[in-house]
């Protein structure tokens, strides 16, 4: 078996970041062969890779970037299985990169399949080569553009060191008025917003008929628990989904700053101070980990039971 020297373990380590007990045992495997060594790290961190797919990850990060004219943002997020390894460098870097991809990437694209920016192969391969260096799985698991044309901004604000992202997009009548401080306040305030009071639509007329409907079915179920003949049920129904709305769209929401005004009230006194419209046209917000289902372990008095062997 061929001698492998620290100096030939270094130099694999630097091709491709694998750990030190592996560099030195696909130079011996490789009997030195430094190439062939490189091949064997690389198809070991696809197979790690592959064993790890469909473990789930719901830690990680989201991140935004706003182009230098304000007038586009991207947002992203990137998600790991532990909040350990979501601190981890390379980690961090990985994000910055994907984050890069997806400010020149089209709307709607694969960011998987998009050239990783300032080295070799795509997103999706050094992703691979990421989870056989870390040991967790991670996904790219969705990001979005938001843009805006003529007078107005694209602002991001991300709440918590990643755990909650927000894109804005607001439009003015003129470019002074866009560029004046009181708008950009009102922008500022009103992502503040939609990061802490999870709002899911913008304005009541999004909200989808088959949210509504289930939300009234869950109504009518509470109404009934409560002993409310069935005659007067549609009534109370209807006030409770007008006010439901309220709460999910982030136009009528009452302001966390100002409580005893709705955003669209103070988005109307802005646009009167300004003396030119004023339109929030639509946002984006991702809660990391939102909607991933993590699995649910044994109880404790199941884990006891295994312990003592019964």
């Amino acid at each position: 078996m061929a001698q492998v020297s620290m100096q030939q373990v270094k130099e694999l380590r630097d091709r491709t970041q694998a750990g030190l007990n592996d560099c030195r045992s696909a130079l011996m495997e490789s009997e030195g062969n430094m190439d062939a060594a490189v091949d064997i790290i690389l198809k070991k961190g696809l197979a790690k890779s592959a064993k790890r797919a469909g473990a789930v990850a719901a830690e990680g990060e989201v991140r935004a970037s706003v182009a230098k004219d304000g007038k586009s943002a991207v947002l992203v997020e990137v998600n790991i299985q532990t909040d350990f390894a979501a601190r981890n460098d390379d980690f961090k870097a990985f994000v910055g990169k994907t984050l890069e991809a997806a400010e020149k990437a089209k709307d709607g694209a694969d960011l998987g399949a998009e050239p990783f920016p300032g080295g070799s192969g795509s997103i999706e391969d050094n992703r691979q080569a990421l989870v056989g260096k870390l040991g967790e799985n991670i996904t790219v698991r969705r990001w979005q553009r938001l843009s805006v044309s003529g007078p107005g901004c694209v602002h991001s604000y991300v709440h918590m060191g990643g755990k909650i992202g927000v894109l804005l997009a607001v439009k003015a009548g003129t470019d002074a008025a866009a560029k004046s401080a009181e708008f950009l306040k009102f922008v500022d305030d009103v992502a503040m917003q939609a990061a802490a009071m999870e709002p899911l639509c913008l304005t009541t007329a999004e909200v989808p008929e088959a949210d509504k409907k289930k939300q009234a079915e869950i109504f009518d179920a509470q109404l009934a628990d409560e002993g409310k003949p069935e005659a007067v049920r549609p009534k109370i129904i209807e006030g409770k989904l007008a006010k439901w709305m309220k709460e999910i769209c982030l136009i009528e929401q009452q302001s966390v700053l100002e409580t005893d005004k709705t955003v669209d009230q103070l988005r109307g006194e802005l646009a009167k101070a300004l003396g030119t419209d004023v339109v929030v046209e639509k946002f984006a917000r991702f809660k990391l980990g939102e909607g991933v289902v993590k699995p649910v372990g044994e109880d404790f008095a199941a884990e006891v039971a295994k312990m003592a062997g019964n």
